[in-house]
């Protein structure tokens, strides 16, 4: 089979198509058909090799986080789901495999996809969605007239967690730029700060939580918005202990390094009186049926920005690099 494969640390230069074997579902496994695979930023962040502390692999390996596609087998202990019905799921981290005509993946991190929901669409669900959730009903707890902040919101987690967030009861306050603000207000974004002309800090204060999604000076200007006692989310800042035990399941060894790297950014956080957490989703199949719940009663809308080819994978890495996609970018395996 055909499968997109990181052969080393490096740039564009380090990918490529290839034949590599079909993989074997072991016990509680699923063997996909991947009719669809979705690109997140983790992608080209594991290709350079920024995530190898976190997760290192053995070269070569098949790239690619999430997926949807139909059930081609099961394996040993296997009773949820049958050859031919359709799912999708978030691949476990130390495994990858989705950009590939085949993958095996964990029952438990799969649910079905409804009918009425394309390969395409479903292949873009997964990871933001089940980042937005996660970090904006499990980590901030938003509630009804909870008011939030979510820089970046005509992204793909952005699409996701502007809608999530709409879903639980929260005012919406996000950034864009104009060629995004239709966007961001179509899904509604209560308050729309063009960040190529205002300054969200000066724009926004006493906000319950935030949730950022651009890293850097955004994250901590994001620190000066919260009100005391509030939480700011991060999923592109420096993790924190709490993020090697709790999302990684690791030991003190991982947890000791992020507690010197996050040092800085956790003090400056504590100085305005705010928490900060920085998080890695985990898989769940379960929450998957959540999300696709929400979809088919039209309460969220997936945001699907280009699908490329297969054939085109590299060029669909490198449009998501540049970071001029509104939504997901997705590549399709199966016309």
């Amino acid at each position: 089979m055909q499968g997109f494969v990181l052969n080393r640390y490096g740039g564009a230069e380090a990918t490529g198509l290839q034949e590599v074997p079909c993989p074997v579902p072991g016990s509680g496994d699923v063997l996909v058909r991947v009719h669809a695979a979705g690109l997140n930023p983790v992608d080209f962040k594991t290709r350079d090799g920024k995530l190898k502390v976190v997760q290192g692999y053995d070269f070569p390996v098949v790239m690619g986080n999430e997926l949807a596609g139909t059930v081609e087998g099961i394996g040993e202990g296997v009773t949820d789901f049958k050859p031919g019905d359709r799912v999708f799921a978030r691949v476990p981290k130390s495994r990858m495999g989705a950009f590939a005509d085949y993958a095996a993946v964990p029952a438990s991190h799969i649910a079905r996809l409804p009918a009425s929901i394309d390969f395409e669409t479903g292949a873009g669900i997964p990871l933001a969605g089940l980042t937005a959730l996660q970090a904006l009903r499990d980590e901030l707890q938003l509630k009804p007239g909870s008011r939030v902040l979510i820089p970046g919101g005509a992204g793909g987690v952005g699409t996701f967690a502007i809608q999530i967030a709409k879903w639980l009861g929260a005012e919406v306050t996000t950034t864009a730029s104009p060629r995004g603000r239709a966007l961001v207000e179509r899904l509604g974004a209560d308050q729309i700060i063009d960040y190529t002309t205002q300054n969200f800090e000066d724009e926004v204060r006493d906000m319950d939580g935030a949730f950022d999604l651009i890293g850097g000076d955004a994250l901590e200007k994001c620190f000066g918005v919260v009100k005391p006692g509030g939480m700011v989310v991060s999923v592109a800042g420096m993790p924190e202990p709490l993020t090697a035990r709790k999302d990684l399941g690791r030991g003190a060894g991982l947890a000791a390094l992020f507690w010197f790297a996050s040092f800085g950014l956790r003090a400056r956080a504590r100085k305005k009186s705010v928490r900060y957490r920085y998080l890695f989703m985990h898989p769940s199949g379960a929450e998957l049926a959540e999300l696709a719940q929400l979809i088919v009663d039209g309460r969220l809308e997936p945001v699907i920005d280009r699908v490329f080819a297969f054939a085109e994978i590299g060029d669909a890495i490198a449009y998501l690099e540049s970071g001029r996609a509104k939504g997901k970018v997705v590549v399709r395996m199966v016309a």
